[in-house]
């Protein structure tokens, strides 16, 4: 930045916010590294610890993700309520979502997902994957259009499925496919207890904020709660008000879910838990995040072999000397590193990262080693999930994105939805007095639920493969 540059130059502070990601701006003009620690105190997190950690590990039996061990993974909100809900086999579900805002992907957004995938296999619970088309339209420019969003997240959602998640356990939906019924009634809910005065002081809103955008938040919200979704948790809403979600994300989105936080509470909603993850840096160096629409910022999974080698090659920031004479003597700084840092992320391999490490700072790797190494792991996980992504058919997508029963520790969390009584008092949800369903509506609905279990019975006949994700 120019203006940041000169004597009379301002320091600006780390700026994190759901849109936009930027580390603090020094007087010299350069950007340093996310400072983690003070986001923790900022947002009011904990730091996931070596005793939270053992205690995962003890609670489910499998050893830890290498994001967890590696402290990528890094803070929580109420982490140990789902460890104590496993330990008593009581129900709970992973909410994640993904804001579709081009049709392609970059590695970055596959570290969400891939924990995702991991805490799937281990916990056996029900997933639930927002596509947030919508938000993505409130935030976009005015010459996109909502048909480009709808696109956009359908790509995205082929994308998503490639990562290899099981059907019988995961649905996914786009906000514009999907809101309405009980869904939309949870966002009213949430939007009435919001004031406009809470949401800019959260994320900075202003008079030049459009209204959608400033209502989006109770839209994030309502995929927090089971008495959205009563195809899968059922009709009686003060028993699904009771069942909580955890939610693997960026720690960007973290501001999101401290109002739902709040909300949940008037409502007598079971609060979301969430583990937040570290950025995946631009490859132009710390104190940024990749973008899909800047191709010289990021690994896309599109990307052949031969592009990642030369965009690791040709941008990628380095913790190297100047010279080679003075990196054998100094050592490089993997800190900073950018190549070392996507290792960190990808390579699942402890004790050869650990290696990799110590011979940089030593001066036995140079920089142009180590670029390579991470170019041939970056180059392996992009192979391995195209070969995926190409088997992913509209089919199987469809089935994804359909309303159905899932399974939850191999048992399904409901059947075909009863017809419910408009004046029953488990259709009325906490914090209302009335919210009666529509006949016309629960019929629509089990229609839905009978067309998906014979789409899942015709796709297990056909052999319709689900992935496994490759380390």
């Amino acid at each position: 930045m120019d203006d940041a540059k000169g004597p009379s130059a301002i320091v600006l502070d780390q700026n994190i916010n759901p849109w936009s990601v930027t580390g603090e701006i020094a007087e010299d003009g350069t950007v340093k590294p996310i400072d983690y620690n003070k986001l923790v105190e900022q947002f009011g997190t904990k730091i996931i610890d070596d005793a939270l950690l053992a205690r995962f590990e003890r609670v489910t039996g499998h050893q830890l993700h290498r994001f967890l061990r590696r402290g990528i993974v890094f803070s929580h909100r109420d982490l140990e309520l789902i460890l104590d809900k496993h330990e008593k086999k009581e129900p709970f579900f992973i909410y994640t979502g993904r804001g579709p805002s081009s049709d392609v992907m970059h590695i970055g957004h596959m570290v969400p997902f891939e924990l995702t995938k991991w805490l799937s296999d281990v916990f056996e619970v029900p997933l639930i994957v927002m596509l947030t088309d919508d938000e993505k339209y409130l935030i976009g420019k005015l010459d996109r259009s909502v048909d480009e969003y709808e696109h956009f997240a359908r790509e995205n959602a082929k994308d998503i499925v490639a990562v290899g998640f099981d059907p019988d356990r995961t649905f996914i939906f786009s906000d514009y496919g999907f809101m309405g019924g009980d869904f939309y009634r949870n966002i009213t809910r949430v939007a009435k207890r919001i004031h406009r005065g809470t949401a800019d002081a959260c994320f900075g809103f202003d008079a030049s904020t459009n209204i959608g955008k400033i209502h989006f938040a109770a839209v994030q919200a309502a995929s927090s709660f089971a008495t959205s979704f009563p195809f899968l948790f059922g009709p009686d809403t003060a028993q699904a008000a009771k069942i909580p979600c955890l939610i693997p994300c960026a720690v960007d989105q973290d501001p999101y879910f401290r109002l739902t936080r709040d909300v949940a509470s008037q409502l007598g909603y079971s609060k979301p838990s969430l583990i937040h993850a570290r950025f995946l840096d631009a490859l132009q160096g710390p104190g940024s995040k990749m973008s899909a629409s800047i191709d010289a910022s990021s690994i896309l999974l599109r990307d052949t072999p031969k592009q990642i080698s030369k965009k690791i090659k040709q941008y990628a920031f380095s913790g190297g000397q100047e010279t080679l004479e003075e990196h054998r003597t100094k050592g490089g700084d993997p800190d900073v590193d950018i190549s070392y840092q996507y290792l960190r992320f990808f390579l699942e391999d402890d004790q050869e990262l650990e290696q990799i490490s110590q011979d940089y700072k030593s001066g036995n790797m140079t920089t142009g080693e180590i670029k390579e190494r991470c170019a041939k792991e970056l180059a392996k996980f992009c192979t391995s999930f195209q070969e995926r992504r190409a088997k992913v058919t509209d089919e199987m997508l469809d089935l994804f994105m359909t309303p159905r029963p899932l399974l939850w520790r191999g048992v399904k969390t409901d059947t075909v939805l009863p017809l419910m009584d408009d004046n029953s008092t488990s259709s009325r949800a906490l914090g209302d007095s009335k919210t009666p369903g529509s006949k016309n509506q629960e019929k629509k609905q089990r229609k839905m639920q009978l067309a998906a279990e014979k789409k899942l019975q015709k796709s297990r006949e056909k052999g319709i493969p689900t992935f496994s994700l490759s380390s």
